[in-house]
């Protein structure tokens, strides 16, 4: 007998209706045939797309893109912004490291 293969993005309205009426991840899997790992992980990549998403950073698709592929210009905003937020977290990162140098060079005695 065949097994019946089913995506869980098919479920993916009603899974989050069930989350508002206050159901757990095991709840919702028992009731809608998943297995708790299936839903726990369903809910971690959402959780990601939405941490990205508000972080500004491009959700991009997996893969190679077609040849008829059209860059948006909310995709590219995305990816501007994402670079701006990394080189901006690039240079704290360096300027944090520059801070702690000299505080070791003056506990040292060194100039």
């Amino acid at each position: 007998m065949p097994r019946e293969y089913r995506h869980i993005k098919m479920y993916e309205k009603e899974i989050f209706e069930l989350r508002e009426q206050g159901l757990s991840q095991r709840q919702i899997a028992e009731k809608l045939g998943f297995s708790y790992e299936k839903m726990h992980d369903f809910f971690k990549r959402h959780n990601r797309n939405q941490r990205k998403a508000s972080s500004g950073e491009g959700l991009k698709r997996k893969g190679r893109p077609p040849k008829d592929y059209v860059v948006s210009e909310q995709d590219n905003v995305a990816e501007l912004r994402y670079i701006l937020a990394r080189k901006e977290a690039k240079i704290k990162s360096l300027e944090m490291e520059n801070e702690l140098m000299r505080d070791f060079l003056s506990l040292t005695e060194r100039k």
